[in-house]
């Protein structure tokens, strides 16, 4: 399973493309938690309008099928970057140095040549959807309020591109960590033990902590 990872930065190019791509991944995953937060109020709004009104929202299965690709791939990079994917740390914790960046590197190479299967697959699914010349420019919609397929179809291809380029990146930092033998690389996450975990959280739980004092100590 995973755990807690930290990801260094320095005045490198790889680092600054690091930070760039990393503020894109954001945006991604910010709009994936508005998805889910926009779906809580479609909730709530067809359940009442069912309840108080007798009429729920219109379509509420085909919204829910539009926002579904929001929800499931647009913070895969974000998560991949932060080292926040399920994986056997218990295998990968006990390797060390150039031993741990060549596992690394491999596990990732076929994880990118995976990814790049499914940005073809899901980009000729969206392919089969588009069409410009038809209403809507698409050529399938959903069940109930006839909703155009195409939009949701395309930002599949879009998150599994960016979660490439996160790839990528981590394997120029892997490759980079094993031909300069580095003990702290740039740009991949890297796996706290227990001892470091537990110390992250007491120093984060100590800052609130020391916050509440000098609030108290200023009232």
């Amino acid at each position: 399973m995973a755990g807690a990872a930290s990801v260094l930065s320095d005045s490198s190019r790889l680092s600054r493309i690091d930070r760039s791509l990393y503020r894109i991944e954001r945006i991604l995953a910010l709009l994936s938690g508005l998805a889910v937060f926009g779906l809580m109020f479609l909730a709530v709004f067809s359940v009442g309008g069912r309840n108080f009104f007798n009429q729920p929202l219109p379509g509420y299965v085909d919204w829910i099928e539009q926002a579904m690709p929001l929800i499931a791939v647009m913070g895969i990079s974000y998560v991949q970057r932060d080292g926040g994917h399920i994986r056997m740390d218990i295998v990968v914790g006990v390797l060390k140095g150039r031993t741990l960046y060549v596992v690394e590197f491999l596990t990732t190479l076929a994880v990118l040549v995976l990814m790049a299967l499914l940005v073809w697959g899901s980009w000729a699914h969206f392919g089969r959807s588009f069409d410009w010349g038809a209403p809507l420019w698409s050529r399938d919609s959903s069940m109930d309020i006839a909703l155009p397929l195409w939009p949701a179809k395309l930002l599949v291809p879009v998150a599994f591109a960016v979660m490439c380029l996160r790839l990528v990146l981590q394997l120029w930092g892997y490759a980079r960590a094993f031909i300069y033998g580095l003990s702290q690389p740039i740009g991949v996450p890297l796996v706290l033990d227990a001892a470091a975990v537990a110390a992250h959280e007491a120093e984060h739980v100590g800052g609130f902590g020391d916050t509440n004092d000098s609030d108290e100590r200023g009232a």
